[in-house]
């Protein structure tokens, strides 16, 4: 199973912070290092920076590892100034750029900045034209591409991306969203969730991705969740009572949320059967998410997480 190291940098942080913490995924073995992009934490205003930006800063400041969004609103973007931002940082990262889509969805973030938030329906219409106009972009397919939202020529667009470029598509929907991850995604990602839930969005995606001639089992599956792991017993307990208290819960209603969201928690052996179980769900790379200014973020439990999680 591959890792991502997942970080929220709207909840507060500089880009020198976000370049260092890039920097010790890359050392640590991490697979992937991925941000949000976001301007604003819910209410909350923090030192917020823009994500593609910052991912064209890392990518030269950054030797092996891959980065990404997790995940990209179109309505941030207007799909030809994403394809041509994504393929120049794909350029100066030498081919380790991984771009991900969503519709958007924080109402106050978009009222405080004056950036149009459309109903679900049509912001899934404007998906869906963004993902079909970046296949035409990055030349994955021929004629351009014309639609109700935007239009592309019939033209070679340059620079193409040096790297496979993949397009990660993430949400919370059941039916939507895996809908259009079977037909246009490289990677489907999924909020950590109880095994019944993940498997009906699988299925889902699946025969999507059969209907439009696209083999289902090529889509990279992840999760994205917060673990907690204990050296032993007692170590497990301390752990989960400091979390609890940090989100003003008891911590037996903490590892129930826990248990209901299927995230992996105990010891290091119950955490090593958690992940052996979302493998056998299908389930290819992992992202341990640190939702804390950037600042504050325990690397130290970060890589005890990672350690445990590849046994």
């Amino acid at each position: 199973m591959q890792f991502g190291f997942m970080t929220e940098p709207q909840v507060g942080g500089t880009y020198e912070e976000l370049l260092a913490l890039a920097r010790w995924a890359e050392g640590a073995g991490f697979d992937c290092f991925a941000r949000s992009d976001h301007y604003l934490d819910m209410e909350k205003s923090a030192p917020a920076t823009d994500a593609l930006a910052t991912l064209a800063g890392l990518a030269r400041e950054t030797e092996t590892i891959r980065l990404a969004t997790l995940v990209s609103p179109i309505t941030f973007h207007h799909p030809a100034v994403l394809a041509k931002t994504a393929a120049t940082i794909d350029e100066m990262s030498g081919g380790r750029l991984e771009l991900g889509i969503g519709t958007g969805w924080m109402e106050t973030e978009h009222a405080q900045f004056g950036l149009e938030l459309p109903d679900m329906r049509e912001r899934f219409s404007r998906l869906f034209e963004t993902l079909a106009y970046l296949e035409a972009a990055f030349g994955k397919k021929t004629g351009g591409f014309s639609g109700r939202h935007y239009h592309l020529d019939d033209i070679d667009v340059l620079p193409k991306p040096v790297g496979a470029l993949p397009v990660i598509i993430g949400g919370s929907g059941m039916k939507r969203t895996p809908a259009l991850a079977g037909q246009f995604a490289d990677e489907y990602n999924i909020a950590s969730s109880d095994a019944d839930t993940v498997r009906a969005r699988l299925a889902v995606m699946r025969d999507a991705a059969r209907d439009a001639k696209r083999d289902p089992d090529a889509i990279l599956i992840s999760l994205v969740g917060l673990p907690l792991v204990g050296d032993d017993r007692a170590d497990y307990q301390e752990r989960l009572g400091q979390r609890a208290a940090a989100r003003d819960m008891e911590p037996a209603e903490y590892e129930a949320l826990l248990a209901s969201r299927n995230i992996a928690h105990g010891t290091s052996d119950e955490v090593q059967a958690t992940f052996a179980e979302y493998e056998r769900l299908g389930v290819g790379r992992y992202y341990i998410q640190a939702y804390a200014a950037l600042s504050s973020i325990d690397t130290a439990d970060m890589a005890r997480i990672l350690k445990s999680a590849r046994g």
